[in-house]
């Protein structure tokens, strides 16, 4: 799905898919599922369909209703807060970062050639960590 929003494009053919979350079955009239990306600009959205009684119902007359899809833009700490409620713990430190008990983490974009990140991602997945907790590993590695 592809969509414009505010001047910014949002196409799940190009972003990194992050996770899935379902809500009930596709019988229940209610049901829904939202799909979580992250565009390679660091920004996250969800892809959701749903049902004629799900939060992604469409207007079709007069209190008539059928199901619909939406791409809807996150900021970072709603993408945050969908992933503590949808995501397992694996899966969100893999996406956001080792959560420190104390720590608390900030996003910041940063510019590098392909090369210098493919080689992050490359040494991350070596380790079985994230770019992010990598990234950190060796910020923590400097001392001044």
């Amino acid at each position: 799905m592809k969509k414009i929003i505010k001047g910014k494009k949002y196409d799940t053919d190009t972003a990194t898919y992050v996770a899935r979350y379902t809500h009930s079955n596709k019988t229940d009239f209610g049901y829904y599922e939202e799909d979580l990306y992250r565009k390679r600009t660091g920004e996250y959205f969800l892809c959701g369909e749903g049902g004629p009684a799900s939060k992604y119902a469409e207007a079709a007359g007069l209190n008539s209703w059928v199901g619909g899809t939406r791409i809807m833009p996150l900021k970072y700490k709603d993408a945050l807060a969908w992933g503590e409620k949808h995501m397992n713990a694996e899966e969100f430190e893999s996406e956001f970062g080792e959560i420190e008990e104390t720590g608390e983490k900030r996003m910041v974009a940063i510019s590098i050639t392909v090369t210098a990140h493919d080689s992050l991602k490359r040494a991350a997945q070596d380790r079985g960590i994230s770019v992010s907790a990598l990234i950190e590993e060796y910020a923590y590695r400097i001392k001044k």
